[in-house]
């Protein structure tokens, strides 16, 4: 039996160990917490970034794509995490829970991530008509500010704590005072994680409201895991000093400027890169992601260092970060042929060149950053301050670029100007002339001798026009032949003097289809040959909608009459105007949207299809012209099943016959039925209608029915089942990568795949009496158009004369067996006959025999073989 003193002894024994062991995993979470914290960090800025790229192309669904309207959202955005980052900075920095504060903001995240799966939408869709179809500049800016600004507000707020609660948490558990540019890097390199997995995986595999509960689960993981971590040691200490503001007004300035600066200068960038990358939704997060690598690269490398925030080092931060940017100005220029040599159809390639533009500047930005918020904690106890500061200069960033560098300048002399920005924060002093004469000799070297321009002419041919907006750069150039062309961002072809005949018949086949069009809408004008060839048809009105100023300004070079004449052009992103028109239009058309080009794919979803089937008359028809030289089988496949959900009586039509640029339409109509072929045979026989189609090739009804493909059951086969594209699921925009491939394949592969595949009934095009006579010729003459095609397609390479008339004669013969009425055929084949005349008359004859056997209906050749030769083709 032990006595008293031995039962208190081994009691106090047993609370020594308890407290050791406790001591002991104090120390443990001490020590483990610091490395416990970096997946938080990461993973809070992975979900931002998130949230960032998928709110934004939600809200471009609704605002457009102008340029205002994208300034709009980013300065909301920049504009709610200010307000966050000042508004809780007391919160963060007197809270004696920094865990539980920051767990309370991921939470805000979540739930309004998950809200805004709902409210997005449905704001986007309240605005356009309260802005309506032509809003001013500072209506459309001011919109597009106050809907994300206030939709995103309660996420944005909590957002802008969220790094000052981190680096506070991170003081904390690592016990020292100087984290702040460690907390900033990691959290970047979150963010540049985010942008990769949501552009590359999440949204592709998930749409965007997917997406959004992927990244509301990160916040909810942030969230309990900050909870979890919190306790172990005890609650953090009060920051005893009294709320100051930043003492230094120089700080401020150089914190705000550095804001400003810096986003303009990736905004300046991104814009000269679209001129020479593929301009795809991966171009941007690659040049994003590129960004953010040499942000968080600067931060991690200024902590790593453990350098003091000095005035010295200040210096050497500023000058470094504009000899970095002017660099990238004296590489931007050729930045072309480092595409070429990358591959640009391969997204590395698209990456490797945007990390030659972006690492080295980003990464003095995101030391810089780093050593300026921690002034800011050093003076405050927080970082918060520094944040918002920053986060205001970035706010207004996009709009400084858009709306004055570039105009002002032009998008590469604002580079230097912007870098030079950099040198005038120095601190003052002598050593500051020192640190700025490199730069400034660099820059002054640079704007003597400037650099050639980014726009590229064929050879043997001129620059006629540019216009430089902050949206595009339209170009007029001309190749040695003298056709001219339109382009946009340097390599992008709108179209040109040689495809005038092609674009009317894009507006003509439409037209010709309904009844008795008044009212036109085209969307996208282009050249402007298109609503040209429109304003031609007798007793129709037109109006235009083209997204870029820049374009409009150009029309003069390509449209005859000018576009003064032709009333009604307006400079607008078509699926708002469309949304907040309030008019009925008897024919919309929607020009060749290249699907690649980020934005465009919007133009193609099922959300805006039936917004398009809104502003039909009760008789009108919708025709979407699409690519097939710039699309992959996936995407067309996706665009159909979305068009026959709207549309279910939609048809495919060729617009022309030509291997080269081939094109197809959807047409479909509010009510359904089919065309009335008397009606359409009685237009064409009108004179004044028949003196604007006939020289266009339309002459009679088979000319025009000769270019249908296929009814919807058709169709519907064709797609088979799938995904549509749609505003939360964007299967095109996201599907850029094998758009972009199919540019480098040969532009008849899709069309010969289509006509292969679609099989046309004549009884889902004709009704009444005479469609059987008339089906079966129209079988035969679509049996003559496919040959046609794949006779065209066969061609090799680029024959001329004689070598010309031996590849192309077999395949043109063969189309003309199975048709005689087919005159694409007939009318080279003719062509070539008589060119053979004045020099190998044996050849004539024997082509004309040739031709007069396939086609013995048609007397021209059995005519010209008696005239010329005295023979007869028995």
């Amino acid at each position: 039996m032990q006595s008293e003193p031995d039962v208190t002894m081994i009691a106090a024994a047993e609370r020594f160990a308890r407290t050791a062991q406790d001591e002991a995993a104090t120390m443990r979470g001490q020590a483990a917490r610091p490395w416990a914290l970096v997946p938080i960090v990461a993973a809070s800025g992975f979900a931002g970034l998130g949230y960032e790229i998928v709110w934004t192309r939600q809200l471009s669904l609704a605002l457009g794509t102008e340029m205002m309207a994208v300034l709009g959202v980013i300065a909301g955005f920049f504009g709610g995490l200010a307000l966050g980052a000042f508004a809780l900075d007391r919160l963060i920095r007197r809270s004696t829970s920094p865990w539980r504060v920051y767990a309370i903001l991921e939470a805000v995240i979540a739930v309004w991530g998950l809200i805004s799966v709902w409210l997005l939408p449905a704001a986007g869709r309240a605005l356009p008509p309260l802005l309506g179809t032509e809003p001013s500049p500072v209506l459309l800016w001011a919109g597009s500010l106050a809907l994300p600004t206030l939709v995103l507000l309660p996420a944005t707020i909590a957002m802008g704590g969220t790094l000052a609660a981190l680096e506070r948490m991170t003081r904390h558990a690592r016990g020292e005072a100087r984290v702040t540019s460690g907390v900033y890097g990691a959290n970047t390199a979150g963010a540049l994680a985010g942008t990769l997995a949501s552009t590359f995986l999440l949204i592709p595999a998930l749409g965007f409201s997917g997406t959004l509960l992927c990244l509301a689960g990160v916040n909810a993981f942030c969230a309990l895991a900050a909870l979890a971590l919190g306790p172990v040691a005890g609650k953090a200490d009060a920051e005893e000093r009294r709320p100051q503001r930043v003492r230094d007004l120089r700080l401020t300035i150089t914190l705000f400027a550095t804001g400003l600066f810096g986003i303009a200068f990736e905004v300046l960038v991104v814009r000269l890169a679209a001129q020479v990358m593929e301009d795809t939704v991966y171009t941007f997060a690659g040049l994003l992601a590129a960004y953010l690598l040499g942000t968080a690269a600067g931060g991690l490398l200024w902590q790593r260092t453990g350098r003091e925030a000095t005035d010295g080092n200040l210096r050497g931060l500023l000058a470094a970060t504009a000899f970095a940017c002017i660099t990238t100005a004296a590489l931007a220029p050729y930045a072309g042929r480092l595409v070429e040599i990358a591959s640009p159809a391969d997204v590395f390639g698209e990456l490797a060149v945007a990390i030659a533009l972006f690492l080295v500047p980003a990464t003095a930005m995101g030391a810089l950053f780093g050593l300026l918020a921690q002034r800011v904690s050093d003076q405050r106890g927080s970082v918060g301050a520094a944040v918002g500061i920053n986060s205001l200069g970035a706010c207004l960033a996009p709009l400084l670029a858009a709306q004055f560098l570039i105009p002002a300048f032009g998008a590469w002399t604002a580079l230097l100007a912007v870098a030079l920005g950099y040198l005038l924060l120095l601190p003052p002093g002598r050593s500051a002339l020192l640190w700025s004469a490199l730069p400034a000799i660099f820059a002054l070297i640079l704007w003597l001798d400037p650099a050639p321009p980014l726009t590229r002419v064929p050879a043997g041919g001129a620059l006629l026009a540019v216009r430089e907006g902050p949206m595009a750069t339209a170009s007029v150039v001309d190749d040695a032949a003298g056709t001219r062309y339109l382009e946009v961002n340097g390599h992008f072809r709108m179209g040109g003097t040689s495809s005038t005949r092609s674009d009317y018949r894009q507006a003509m086949l439409p037209l010709l289809l309904h009844k008795a069009p008044h009212r036109a809408l085209f969307l996208g004008i282009g050249t402007g040959a298109t609503m040209v060839g429109g304003a031609q048809m007798p007793g129709v009105s037109v109006r235009g909608v083209e997204l870029s100023r820049e374009v409009v300004d150009l029309l003069p070079w390509f449209v005859d009459p000018p576009p003064a004449s032709v009333p009604g052009i307006t400079v607008a992103d078509a699926r708002r105007y469309v949304a907040a028109d309030t008019g009925q239009h008897d024919v919309i058309i929607a020009d060749l949207f290249h699907p690649a080009l980020d934005g465009s794919g919007a133009l193609y979803t099922v959300e805006h299809f039936a917004a398009v089937k809104r502003r039909l008359a009760p008789d009108g028809i919708f025709c979407q012209w699409l690519p097939l030289y710039q699309l992959d089988l996936p995407s067309l496949r996706a665009i159909i099943r979305g068009f026959l959900d709207v549309y279910p009586d939609g048809a495919a039509w060729l617009n022309h016959y030509s291997v080269r640029t081939p094109m197809l339409a959807l047409i479909g109509s509010g009510k359904g039925g089919h065309p009335d072929i008397d009606a359409l045979g009685a237009r064409l026989q009108d004179p004044a209608t028949a003196k604007v189609v006939r020289p266009m090739g339309f002459e009679a009804p088979i000319d025009l029915l000769g270019q249908y493909l296929g009814g919807p059951r058709a169709l519907s086969a064709f797609a088979g089942e799938g995904p549509r594209n749609t505003d939360d699921y964007p299967f095109v925009t996201f599907d850029a990568r094998r758009n972009v491939r199919a540019l480098r394949a040969a532009p008849w592969s899709l069309l010969l795949a289509v006509t292969k595949d679609l099989q046309p009934d004549p009884n889902e095009l004709l009704a009444g009496a005479g469609r059987d006579a008339l089906g079966a010729r129209l079988t035969a003459y679509w049996h003559a158009r496919n040959r046609f095609l794949e006779a065209g397609a066969s061609l090799p390479g680029d024959p001329r004369g004689a070598a010309l008339i031996e590849a192309a004669s077999p395949g043109l013969i063969d189309a003309l067996r199975l048709s005689p009425e087919f005159d694409p055929a007939y009318g080279p084949l003719m062509g070539m006959a008589k060119s053979l005349i004045g020099s190998d008359r044996a050849a004539a004859a024997r082509l004309l025999r040739r031709i007069n056997e396939a086609a013995p209906s048609r007397p021209e050749a059995r005519e010209l073989l008696l005239r010329e030769f005295g023979l007869r083709n028995e």
